[in-house]
């Protein structure tokens, strides 16, 4: 039995980010972060530099928590609002 295989194929399609593959409206927010609809029918926010931001159930949530966070990130207050729940470390033997 000497089956020969085909030859693999090379990808050429076009891979982009989420953002940009199922975008229906992307829309620039105070020119400081944008927000679009997923194809899952969320929200998402992205600064301009492209980071990754918040990700919601209604537009107008993303955006006004986006602007809180932007804002609390500016004025360095941030860890003032953020309280770790759990370490993540199981202690003793198992």
């Amino acid at each position: 039995m000497n089956e020969t295989l085909a030859p693999i194929e090379t990808v050429t399609e076009d891979i982009t980010p989420t953002k940009a593959r199922y975008q229906k409206d992307i829309e620039t927010i105070d020119e400081c972060f944008t927000v679009w609809e997923t194809r899952f029918g969320l929200f998402q926010t992205e600064t301009l530099e492209g980071r990754s931001m918040l990700l919601g159930g209604t537009r107008e949530g993303v955006i006004t928590m986006t602007r809180w966070h932007l804002k609390c990130e500016q004025e360095g207050t941030l860890h003032l609002y953020t309280t770790v729940i759990n370490d993540g470390v199981v202690s003793g033997k198992l």
